[in-house]
């Protein structure tokens, strides 16, 4: 059965993007995200703190009665556009996302789990899942992690996102998820096409686990999770494309050649109106993942698919765009559009590629594969 989306911005949720906008602005500008990514540690600790703890995005989708703010997925969908807008370098998809996630699909009232979850909605706390980053909803699940008795956990998972900012780390063990202090992992960093979401290989050698579900329950927790964060990486995905749009539309009015500014040329204006076009329906698209996750639609998977499938496309031609379109500038380091191009290039392998999605969009839709 169809669902009816509703893919209008509540005033709450404009509110949301109003304060979340006028902090990365403030203090996230693309000048100072490209310094830190230099230094190979981009994470701002005062930003995410900010950002998690005093405006309260950490806790988005925590329940009150655990800490949180009770909203829901279309909210955290908004703080990603933004986040996404301005290649933000916060664990907030990892974090605030898809540990959050895999916590509220455990037993919440068993003490360890909600208490993590406090943490984590209080801003307190980081907590990273040690799954690689191109895990897909609907793929096997990783089996690297063994629990050698009592909580005692040896294995490697490699391109674990932000493992590095992370003070817990969520691992899927054979005998469940456990959670372990970051600082008892060897975090062996690589080098990341997305400067701005650090990955590392994670090795547990006798590492000591508490143990927050037994096995059924967390592969199902962590499968929840996976699809939640397809859906709403969609929306920083959109953002990205938005942010890539607004400036080369800024670049072509101002940029001259013969006397003209150069978006006055027609091919570049069908270019840029192809563009729009696009980035229009990965909004649709992507409000569509996000409200479905929201209301807990029954074809949630194959609208996050869909969602997925289309818009991580769009990032990338969007950031393509971008670069081309600024002609010799856009290739410099100085300016940030390389930053949005890897980002739309990292994120278009993140959660499943665009080929994943598709064939899950043919499976659900009873088509054939393409």
């Amino acid at each position: 059965m169809s669902t009816a989306f509703d893919l209008l911005y509540s005033e709450t949720e404009e509110e949301l993007r109003s304060a979340v906008r006028a902090l990365l602005a403030d203090r996230c500008a693309p000048a100072g995200v490209l310094a830190r990514a230099e230094t190979g540690r981009p994470h701002d600790p005062e930003l995410w703190h900010t950002l998690a703890a005093e405006i309260g995005t950490a806790g988005l989708l925590v329940p009150e009665k655990l800490g949180g703010l009770g909203a829901g997925h279309r909210e955290a969908a908004v703080v990603l556009e933004e986040l996404g807008r301005a290649v933000a370098p916060v664990p907030y998809l990892t974090s605030a996302v898809l540990a959050t996630e895999i916590l509220l699909g455990c037993d919440t009232e068993t003490p360890e789990v909600a208490g993590l979850l406090r943490e984590l909605a209080a801003g307190r706390q980081v907590c990273a899942p040690a799954l690689p980053l191109t895990q897909a909803p609907g793929a096997p699940l990783p089996t690297a992690v063994r629990d050698t008795g009592g909580g005692i956990l040896t294995g490697t998972v490699t391109s674990v996102a932000d493992a590095v900012a992370a003070d817990v780390l969520l691992v899927l063990a054979d005998r469940g998820l456990y959670a372990v202090p970051a600082a008892e992992a060897s975090l062996t960093g690589r080098v990341p096409l997305d400067l701005t979401r650090p990955l590392a290989a994670v090795t547990l050698d006798g590492a000591a686990g508490t143990l927050l579900a037994d096995p059924a329950t967390a592969r199902a927790a962590v499968a929840g999770a996976l699809l939640s964060g397809a859906g709403l990486l969609a929306s920083e995905q959109l953002g990205l494309a938005e942010w890539c749009l607004t400036e080369t539309v800024r670049h072509v009015r101002g940029r001259h050649q013969f006397n003209r500014p150069v978006g006055s040329f027609q091919a570049l204006k069908h270019r840029l109106a192809q563009l729009w076009l696009d980035v229009a329906s990965a909004r649709a698209a992507a409000r569509a993942a996000a409200d479905a996750l929201a209301t807990g639609a029954p074809d949630a998977p194959l609208t996050v698919a869909v969602a997925q499938a289309y818009c991580s496309g769009v990032a990338v031609r969007a950031a393509e765009e971008c670069v081309q379109l600024h002609g010799g500038i856009g290739m410099t380091w100085e300016h940030p559009a390389h930053l949005y191009l890897k980002r739309a290039k990292a994120d278009a392998l993140t959660l499943g590629t665009p080929g994943h999605h598709h064939t899950l969009v043919a499976d659900f839709a009873e088509l054939p594969s393409p």
